[in-house]
């Protein structure tokens, strides 16, 4: 397989993965400030946060309100993690390979792309955000199982899987992270029913409720929720089933040998650490940890497997 043909497979599938994460956000978050009273309420700051992006928000916008938030992560062409920029280059980067892919799954990204285009005027309003969302998070979900249902699971499959697993783990540790940083005071009695509040839109955010409870067979708490979303081998969202889902793609690839150590120094990093244990201020510090360690797992792939970058964008 040529490196431009593997490396746009990659990017496809992230790209992908980015929009659903980004439309499954802003649909948590609004129900979130609905369920809490509005001084308790984080606001809409922590989606940027989440995404890291904050310096490039606050040269556009002069404050976190809703309307200037949901623009940025739904259609802003200088955020390259929202929506509609997400699906243009998921498109863009599809359209490169379309020999490569289903036919249908280009059809079906195509058509995702131009509903989110004719519509984003309607999913920034209050009345049209379910529907908008809604249709932008099964749409995607829609071409993730396609490609999961009729795709021979040959190279280019292994880099559309680990391509959307290394995204599926940065966004959930991203989601932890800055949740776990909004959330209220455990020793304060009477806002412990708010705090669990919290931590199911934790889980919601991650489409992990339900399967939490089926899996932990306990009420929703900070410590089991950790664990869960961390080490849990059989959720698909969880960051252990994530880096194992990569570990076990590049094992079907030639000369994986330096991504194959990069992940499974993750996976130990996880392995070793009791989460569910952490201090806040200690869980910040673990997740950047980790969070670099996605790096060197993507950098480690890119080297093996992509073409290197031009010798300009070396040198910037």
């Amino acid at each position: 397989m040529l490196s431009r043909v593997a490396e746009n497979l990659y990017w496809m599938a992230r790209y992908v993965e980015r929009a659903e994460n980004a439309a499954r956000l802003i649909s948590v978050n609004a129900n979130l400030l609905l369920d809490l009273p509005r001084g308790l309420a984080p606001g809409w700051q922590p989606l940027i946060d989440i995404t890291g992006l904050n310096e490039v928000f606050e040269d556009r916008y002069q404050e976190y309100g809703e309307r200037q938030v949901m623009k940025f992560l739904l259609a802003d062409p200088d955020n390259p993690g929202s929506v509609l920029t997400s699906l243009r280059q998921a498109r863009e980067t599809c359209r490169t390979v379309r020999d490569i892919l289903p036919r249908s799954s280009w059809e079906m990204l195509n058509e995702l792309h131009l509903y989110a285009d004719e519509n984003l005027q309607s999913g920034l309003t209050k009345r049209g955000r379910h529907a908008f969302l809604r249709h932008i998070i099964g749409g995607s979900q829609m071409v993730t199982g396609m490609l999961g249902s009729i795709m021979t699971r040959d190279e280019g499959f292994q880099f559309l899987r680990i391509g959307r697993n290394l995204e599926r783990a940065d966004m959930t540790t991203r989601i932890i992270d800055v949740r776990s940083a909004d959330l209220l005071p455990e020793d304060v009695a009477d806002l412990r029913p708010f705090d669990t509040i919290q931590w199911v839109s934790v889980l919601h955010s991650l489409s992990a409720y339900q399967m939490y409870r089926r899996t932990m067979q306990v009420q929703v708490k900070r410590q089991e929720v950790l664990r869960f979303l961390f080490r849990d081998p059989l959720f698909p969202r969880a960051v252990m089933h994530c880096l194992d889902a990569v570990e076990e793609s590049l094992g079907t690839l030639k000369n994986p040998a330096d991504a194959l150590k990069s992940v499974r120094t993750a996976v130990r990093k996880i392995e070793r650490v009791r989460v569910d244990r952490l201090g806040q201020s200690a869980l910040h510090d673990f997740v950047d940890d980790l969070q670099l360690s996605f790096n060197r797992i993507h950098e480690a792939v890119a080297a093996t497997y992509f073409l290197p970058p031009p010798a300009a964008e070396s040198a910037a």
